[in-house]
């Protein structure tokens, strides 16, 4: 019923205040009114909350006995008789005793006046400790004994081979993802390697063995027609310019490879090839 009338209260005073918000334009007094009111309430569950624990611990601190009537008296006397114990949830489980049987649980022997209870541990617990000898004697068979499992350094020799599989691959799927916006500029062995290799495949029947230009132009001098910067030759090899003759390299090339082809290219700079062909385009730096 307490609830019920709590709950009741609340909604009533909800209300209220709904009703003075529409008829209140003042927003700042609506919002301390609605603090004001919930605090009230919360201030109320709290009440509640410790009320109920004092008659909890007035139960559990305080000795219970109720008033019979002994049944073979004549008179009808009342004789107070100490009220059974119910047994808890949590005493149920942990199998715990309650005090007044513990009189009951003395051992015979007492040291200084310190007694001793034969209250052994639950049923449970002494199962879940049995368990662990098992697993203990399992895991020692497993990996010691019979060395069917791997340790821990064993482990972890595994994981870092694996690990650096997937970083190959996680890293090969990372250099195909750049483009004309994110290519950097790398002097790498490895990438001027494989860019000299895609160079001699595809570009030497136009700009020549070693740069100098046949049909394109020159790659190895300071001057440049679309532009010399990394970002420039990428975008230059990769969508080509088909009014001069130069196709677009992006479905033949992954994005990867058209980086290490433009590497290639910026490091041959300076190279002084023989028979180069004339100065084209704009001079950069």
């Amino acid at each position: 019923m307490n609830k019920r009338k709590t709950l009741i209260i609340f909604l009533l005073m909800m209300s209220s205040a709904e009703f003075t918000m529409a008829g209140n334009s003042d927003l700042m007094n609506n919002i301390a009114l609605i603090a004001i009111l919930t605090m009230l309430v919360l201030i109320a569950i709290v009440c509640f909350v410790l009320l109920k624990t004092f008659r909890v611990m007035a139960d559990l601190l305080l000795p219970k006995e109720v008033a019979t009537v002994a049944a073979n008296s004549p008179d009808f006397e009342y004789v107070l008789e100490p009220k059974k114990h119910k047994a808890t949830f949590w005493e149920k489980i942990l199998s715990l005793k309650p005090l007044s049987e513990e009189k009951d649980l003395e051992m015979d022997h007492d040291y200084d006046g310190i007694v001793e209870l034969d209250n052994p541990p639950p049923s449970w617990f002494m199962w879940l400790f049995y368990v662990t000898i098992v697993f203990a004697a399992v895991y020692l068979l497993n990996f010691h004994v019979f060395k069917l499992g791997k340790l821990q350094d064993e482990e972890y020799a595994v994981e870092m081979k694996q690990a650096a599989v997937e970083q190959k691959v996680f890293l090969a799927k990372s250099a195909n993802r750049v483009d004309e916006n994110s290519v950097k500029l790398s002097e790498s062995a490895d990438v001027l390697s494989a860019g000299k290799a895609i160079f001699k495949q595809n570009c030497v029947a136009c700009h020549g063995e070693n740069a100098q230009g046949i049909v394109g132009p020159n790659l190895t001098d300071e001057y440049w027609i679309h532009g010399g910067k990394i970002n420039d030759l990428f975008k230059t090899i990769k969508y080509g310019v088909p009014e001069k003759g130069m196709i677009s390299w992006e479905k033949q090339l992954s994005p990867k490879q058209i980086a290490d082809v433009s590497n290639y290219i910026k490091s041959l700079k300076d190279s002084h090839p023989a028979n180069p062909k004339e100065k084209q385009g704009i001079k950069e730096s």
